[in-house]
């Protein structure tokens, strides 16, 4: 198991911003991806931001693009999450994921989330 652990999350007011981080440790991966995902109270967890750790490639929701940014320091086994003009409906618990792509079996993927970190947007 991957271990990750997120921080960077609080209260906000709308407009405002924050910056969530997920450190990752634990078990060296050939290849995996990182992304994070939310979920607000009586909804389904969706999907938010990616990030590929070797290639740099992103993919955002359309409901975020434009406002949020994610970014990894590889240095650090790091991925960020960039809120800027957070908004009311952006408050959720947002988990951080890493997709670890399988070398021994491919075309299997193993998914590793963190607990979460509560973000909360007033308006």
């Amino acid at each position: 198991q991957v271990q990750l652990v997120e921080s960077g999350g609080g209260l906000v007011q709308a407009g405002g911003s924050l910056r969530l981080s997920c450190a990752a440790s634990g078990r060296t991966f050939s290849s995996y991806d990182m992304g994070w995902y939310r979920q607000a109270p009586g909804k389904e967890r969706e999907f938010v931001a990616i990030i590929n750790w070797t290639g740099g490639t992103t993919s955002y929701a359309d409901s975020v693009k434009g406002r949020f940014t994610i970014s990894r320091d590889n240095a650090k086994n790091t991925v960020y999450l960039q809120m800027n003009i957070l908004k009311p409906e952006d408050t959720a618990i947002y988990y951080c994921n890493a997709r670890y792509y399988s070398v021994a079996y491919p075309g299997h993927t193993t998914d590793y989330w963190g607990q979460g970190t509560q973000v909360t947007v007033s308006s």
